[in-house]
């Protein structure tokens, strides 16, 4: 029988007891149908997974009793930040979720010139709580017990600044470089892929002179929603955790 898993941004320990939030609580009664008893696995953003007993059930709240320690998550090799240039609706949503199951640490949502996406200060808070129920719920899927940073969405330029210091590369049919060229990168890396139709000229230049290099994976051009998760797959093939 599948032991379901959930997210709780409470700390957790052996034998304390826990409310679970009201997204986990609803999911618990009205989806699992689960009962008093039945049991759970819980797991915090520290990396820690937890067995658990429920000992409350109703439509607004779950109790749990946390129960042993079943592992903890080691930070992974590779610190990977994907810059990711905004798509429409379920190819942003796809994105996400395939992305935090592939292990990135920290996805920045960019406005960027061929971006047919326009969002003002309200839809851009909807978005981004939509965004992180998605990681969150991949999380679960997915056996990971850290859940990746979201950031605002913001302005293309920005998000390169706050980039730098890791190394940098940037998805590029036009490069000559692949993968296997470049050199292998410390502890962490940042990958900038563009939106649909590419980025521009303009923005391209801007990425080489933050200290972003050009890469292409193959002859072929990969559709938005393709392309980061290609790109992560590969870089955690060379130099990430896809050998563990």
């Amino acid at each position: 029988m599948r032991v379901h898993r959930f997210f709780t941004h409470q700390p957790l320990h052996r034998g304390g007891r826990v409310d679970l939030e009201a997204e986990p609580s609803h999911h618990i009664h009205q989806v699992l149908r689960l009962r008093v008893g039945d049991e759970i696995v819980l797991f915090d953003n520290g990396g820690d997974e937890y067995d658990a007993k429920l000992l409350q059930v109703s439509k607004k709240l779950a109790q749990v009793e946390v129960g042993e320690l079943l592992r903890h998550e080691a930070e992974g090799r590779l610190k990977i930040q994907l810059i990711l240039a905004i798509s429409r609706g379920e190819r942003m949503d796809f994105a996400m979720q395939k992305a935090t199951e592939l292990g990135v640490d920290r996805i920045t949502p960019v406005f960027s010139d061929r971006c047919v996406v326009k969002l003002d200060e309200k839809k851009s808070a909807g978005r981004l709580n939509h965004w992180r129920r998605i990681v969150i719920n991949a999380c679960e899927q997915s056996g990971r017990c850290r859940i990746p940073t979201i950031d605002k969405p913001q302005a293309y330029g920005s998000a390169l600044s706050r980039g730098q210091g890791a190394a940098a590369l940037l998805l590029d049919h036009r490069s000559q470089l692949t993968l296997q060229q470049v050199d292998p990168p410390g502890t962490s890396l940042s990958l900038l892929i563009g939106p649909e139709g590419g980025l521009t000229g303009r923005e391209r230049q801007l990425a080489v002179d933050k200290g972003f290099v050009g890469i292409r994976l193959g002859p072929r051009i990969l559709r938005t929603e393709t392309a980061p998760l290609a790109t992560l797959a590969a870089v955690q093939t060379l130099w990430g955790d896809f050998s563990d």
